[in-house]
């Protein structure tokens, strides 16, 4: 067994070892470093020491042991002879904290406007700047939502409304309402239950969860927490590694995932300014002494235990050359429903059709991609239009379905996407700030 005084000693660029306990275990990540998604100070500060603070938050429990090959794999420590890290707490943490203790009662918030105020007054600024950011002058974040207030209604009336029936058919499967749980990476800086909490609320409330290639668990612990019966999709980022996507891709299908969603327009992180600036913010701070660290810096409580940075998608693993070649290969290892995730324009979703793909979710990413790109329901309605057009389809569709992703703050929002031809729309989580 290692000692923490041997740990220690790999504390640099050259030899970096960290200490991730539950297990109490030492991992090797020297070559990890220059790949790691939030860049290699964070982990740098942590060299020789105990990187629970920052690793738990926000990774699966086994991220870091799929991630790393079995030679990085070092063994455990003696608890009792590790460095503790010196946790301090700042005043602008300490007020943090007393707005969350004072925060409204769950039925004092009557929107998602109101989550979203709620959710800025008492989340740490590091995972506030995650859920807020989008790209560049985030122009096109408030558009999601602006679009959805040029659609008028045209009520008809003397209708009976006695009993109103929402209920609906999203791919096939029952939904009590027409909406999803759309994918959304790292559940864990809203809550310590993370997706847990998303896949217990789908199954309360009749609707379907689509888990996330970058959860916060790992894709058993989120299936395994399921009712039984309970339908779930699964969101993938194409890993450039075409065994890596092909090994989750089958993982999904043999815990009977009911769809898979691929999202498609992420062929490179978007510019996101707010996290950005806060990765360079902690940079700085991550050359200070690494034996002290703040609660701020952690964003971590007994309350929320928030992650202490924005962490983006993995851009060194998305792989800028998927082309719709690779979604013929995807056809031909699954039997599950493939809909494209980030179709924008009517072409797109044409090809998808003639590809046999079983749908499109109209969308931007939230605004945190391609900062100018169209709203989803703008787009609904020349999708319906065109294919239509050329292929004769009608909408809602069962054989071809369209979502629409962003933007949506209220059922009217829902309405209106129905109403053009949608099935549904996405539901947003996680206090559904950015889209």
């Amino acid at each position: 067994m290692l000692s923490g005084k041997e740990v220690a000693q790999h504390d640099s660029k050259e030899s970096c070892w960290i200490i991730v306990h539950g297990e109490w275990h030492v991992y090797d990540v020297t070559e990890f470093l220059d790949e790691h998604p939030g860049g290699s100070k964070i982990i740098l500060k942590y060299a020789g020491k105990d990187a629970t603070a920052e690793y738990d938050p926000i990774h699966p429990p086994d991220a870091i042991k799929t991630n790393l090959p079995k030679e990085k794999h070092l063994g455990p420590v003696q608890p009792d002879t590790v460095e503790k890290v010196e946790v301090e707490t700042t005043d602008e943490e300490k007020a943090r904290l007393e707005r969350v203790e004072n925060k409204p009662a769950l039925a004092e918030i009557l929107n998602l406007h109101d989550f979203e105020y709620v959710a800025r007054q008492i989340m740490p600024e590091k995972a506030w700047a995650y859920f807020s950011s989008a790209a560049e002058d985030e122009i096109t974040m408030r558009e999601n939502h602006a679009a959805f207030h040029r659609i008028w209604f045209r009520p008809r009336i003397l209708r009976d409304v006695t009993n109103v029936d929402y209920s609906t058919k999203i791919l096939g499967h029952n939904s009590s309402m027409p909406i999803y749980i759309s994918a959304a990476a790292l559940g864990k800086l809203g809550h310590p239950d993370g997706e847990l909490n998303l896949t217990r609320a789908a199954a309360k409330h009749g609707i379907i969860q689509m888990i996330p290639t970058l959860a916060s668990f790992s894709f058993d612990e989120i299936v395994d927490n399921a009712q039984p019966g309970q339908v779930q999709f699964f969101q993938l980022y194409v890993n450039k590694n075409r065994e890596v996507a092909r090994r989750l891709v089958e993982q999904a299908e043999a815990r009977g995932i009911k769809a898979l969603f691929i999202t498609v327009d992420s062929a490179q992180l978007g510019r996101r300014e707010k996290a950005l600036q806060l990765i360079q913010d902690m940079n700085q701070e991550h050359t200070s002494d690494p034996s002290k660290v703040t609660k701020a810096q952690l964003g971590t409580s007994n309350v929320t235990q928030e992650a202490s940075k924005p962490m983006p998608a993995p851009s060194t693993v998305l792989d800028p050359g998927l082309c719709w070649k690779d979604i013929v290969w995807f056809k031909s290892i699954t039997k599950m429903p493939i809909i494209l995730k980030g179709v924008q324009c009517w072409e797109d979703a044409l090809e998808a059709y003639d590809q046999g793909l079983a749908g499109c979710v109209l969308s931007n990413h939230g605004g945190r991609q391609l900062d100018f790109s169209r709203s989803g329901i703008e787009v609904l309605a020349e999708c319906v239009k065109y294919l239509k057009e050329k292929r004769g389809l009608t909408f809602p569709n069962e054989k071809f379905q369209l979502f629409v992703d962003g933007g949506v703050r209220r059922a009217t929002d829902v309405l209106k996407a129905v109403a053009l031809g949608a099935t549904a729309g996405k539901l947003c989580v996680k206090i559904n700030i950015n889209t």
